[in-house]
């Protein structure tokens, strides 16, 4: 009851102007509200990065050399390791000449609720830790910020677009409520994200507005926010490759929009170094092993071969189908459909076609992802569709001991959603439908139905002579050209990945980035970053 009594308390005081910022200089100055965010990594080293910038005796030359003009940023964060990030940016930014505004919200969990007087209290910490930027950085906590008092309907909606797509992503299912506590958190968050981003940006109209992300979150709706204004954004994310950065330009990163790229290259021929490069990556994801500056294993298991697999599962000779699934909910998922309304949808309406068609046999391989995931399997997906599976279709469980290659091998059509695996049957010149919008549909090595009429007539006929339906020597030749444009164009050169940013560091210090060595490799992708055009 005490603690009930504590907590009504706080939220009360929450509500009342400067109690929580009282409290905070009096009781716990300097001092973070929670482990899960603490900030104290920045509080070390903002001071030391500020003073190897001030303190730079080739800055200002090396700005004067710069073919980027001056720019006023934008950047926002939010969640400590964001933050992080995006401090360490804009400091480079800032080093590089450019006027750096900072902007954040405190938040430790986007998931869960917290005090209006604690929110505060942590507000006021991170605001301490980053005014040590001054004068190189202006922060701006967006949560002092005054809130437009009506958003536009065009924006409102996107609002609520981007908060179903947080609780979907979440709860890692498709289906969710919208009377939800969880739907109702997230909109609560993004709309008075929304509002403060519009009535800021609407206000002070930056050159640029730089975004981890752009889709989930409040990245998504400052996203949305910029994008209403007419504002320029890039949004940024990371993969699984070291000293690499995914880049889009008025676009959210996480749809890995290839299409420039692929328009400039698709005629040019890879060499046989490049060849060489893609074939050796694509070995170390067939055998289970690292590679390169990828950090990543995409298998379990090594490979054991084809006939080991169809011998292991019982598989007989009638066509296969491999059906690779994406994890349910994952970010790569949300909102790629082209005419099923979801990815689960369409698992269920493909496996009750392949229920009474047991002339073809379907594996599903169950993304190994799900290991690490809480929502809900493609198992489940299944079997509630089809309680009783029949003898025709086999599901490869998440932690199955078999190799996702061994199955492409064998396999003679390919079903995806967004998985790149689709990219790698179809590598291995096996016929491959894609029906999620991912980045290498309708590149010319697919098969891309635009409706569900289209897609079981694709079936119907790929199965009834799956013989007559490999893909062409070009359509192979075309899909590794892609893949090696895909894996080593597409990222962009960059020091400080998300994951390692602090032993990045330790290779790359400002110091270093700001000198000649560092200004002569990543120059381009600090450019592409403030708004010069993507140069394919």
């Amino acid at each position: 009851m005490k603690l009930v009594s504590r907590q009504a308390l706080k939220n009360i005081m929450g509500q009342i102007p400067l109690t929580a910022e009282a409290y905070w200089y009096l009781r716990q100055p300097g001092k973070p509200i929670t482990p899960e965010f603490t900030l104290d990594h920045l509080e070390r080293s903002i001071p030391v990065w500020r003073e190897q910038i001030l303190g730079s005796q080739h800055t200002s030359s090396l700005i004067s050399a710069s073919s980027t003009e001056r720019k006023r940023v934008f950047i926002f964060g939010t969640l400590r390791y964001w933050i992080e990030h995006a401090s360490l940016l804009g400091m480079a930014l800032a080093g590089l000449g450019h006027s750096v505004t900072l902007s954040y919200l405190p938040y430790a969990r986007w998931q869960e609720p917290i005090d209006p007087f604690n929110l505060r209290r942590q507000n006021l910490y991170a605001e301490g830790v980053l005014a040590k930027a001054s004068p190189l950085v202006k922060v701006v906590p967006l949560l002092n910020h005054v809130k437009a008092r009506r958003l536009p309907a065009e924006l409102l909606h996107a609002v609520e677009l981007v908060s179903l797509r947080d609780t979907q992503y979440t709860l890692q299912v498709e289906e969710v409520s919208l009377e939800s506590d969880l739907y109702k958190l997230r909109m609560q968050r993004n709309h008075t994200a929304a509002s403060a981003a519009f009535s800021y940006l609407r206000r002070h109209k930056p050159d640029i507005v730089i975004l981890p992300n752009g889709t989930i979150l409040e990245f998504g709706v400052v996203y949305q926010v910029a994008r209403y204004l007419d504002l320029p954004v890039v949004t940024y994310e990371f993969g699984e490759q070291r000293d690499r950065i995914w880049l889009a330009q008025n676009a959210e990163v996480m749809r890995q929009q290839t299409d420039d790229l692929w328009q400039r290259r698709k005629d040019q021929v890879l060499t046989q170094e490049q060849l060489n490069q893609v074939r050796t990556l694509f070995a170390s994801r067939q055998h289970a092993s690292l590679w390169g500056n990828f950090s990543r294993r995409w298998q379990g298991v090594p490979s054991a071969g084809g006939e080991q697999v169809r011998q292991t599962l019982g598989l007989d000779q009638r066509p296969i189908v491999l059906l690779a699934t994406n994890v349910i909910g994952d970010s790569l998922t949300l909102g790629r459909q082209v005419f099923s309304d979801s990815m689960t949808e369409w698992l269920e309406r493909t496996v009750q076609y392949f229920a009474t068609h047991p002339e073809a046999q379907l594996v599903a391989r169950i993304h190994p992802g799900e290991l690490i995931t809480k929502g809900p399997s493609v198992a489940e997906v299944v079997h509630k569709i089809l309680p009783s599976i029949p003898e025709n279709i086999h599901l490869v469980p998440a932690d199955a001991r078999v190799n996702t290659y061994d199955l492409v091998e064998i396999a003679n059509l390919g079903l995806v959603y967004t998985t790149t695996v689709g990219m790698e049957m179809a590598m291995s010149g096996v016929p491959v439908i894609v029906v999620g919008n991912t980045h290498y549909r309708n590149k010319g090595f697919t098969l891309d139905p635009e409706s569900w009429q289209g897609y079981f007539d694709l079936l119907t006929q790929v199965l009834k002579e799956p013989a007559r339906h490999p893909l062409s020597q070009e359509q192979v030749e075309q899909a590794w050209n892609y893949a090696y444009r895909f894996f080593f164009e597409y990222p962009q050169s960059f020091p400080w990945h998300l994951l390692h940013i602090w032993k990045d560091l330790e290779t790359w210090p400002l110091p270093r980035l700001l000198g000649e060595e560092g200004i002569s490799t990543y120059h381009k992708t600090f450019s592409y970053l403030v708004g010069e055009p993507l140069n394919w």
